[in-house]
């Protein structure tokens, strides 16, 4: 939404689009579902949010949100993890996929990208 249109909640007159001269900010983006949690006023709902998007604010708008359509390539596969009395689990190294080093002024940093068991080559780090 462009911040004229969020200000005074009306769309502007000019006939530039925001998003074509404010770059990717401007620009209407949804990353995925999440969990309703309550519904704070009768157009704001708190969600639940995971800890990398922890420095957002859990309530928003309903115009900010979008109805989840639900889709078979939306769900993921459960992993059998070993899991120790303690509550840790352990992912083993399974092969090393690509060698390289990264040369900073004067130190030689070697980087390594691993396949860990139980995870696919695009999951490797």
């Amino acid at each position: 939404m462009a911040p004229y249109e969020a200000l005074y909640d009306r769309r502007c007159r000019v006939p530039t689009c925001w998003s074509e001269i404010g770059g990717r900010k401007l620009s209407p983006r949804f990353i995925e579902p999440y969990q309703i949690i309550k519904r704070v006023r009768p157009v704001a709902y708190q969600l639940v949010l995971p800890p990398h998007l922890s420095n957002l604010h859990s309530v928003f708008h309903i115009s900010q949100l979008r109805k989840y359509v639900p889709d078979a390539s939306h769900i993921v596969q459960r992993d059998d993890i070993e899991v120790r009395k303690d509550l840790k689990f352990v992912v083993r190294p399974l092969k090393v996929l690509a060698r390289d080093e990264k040369v900073l002024r004067n130190m030689n940093i070697p980087m390594i990208k691993v396949q860990w068991e139980g995870l696919t080559p695009e999951d490797a780090t």
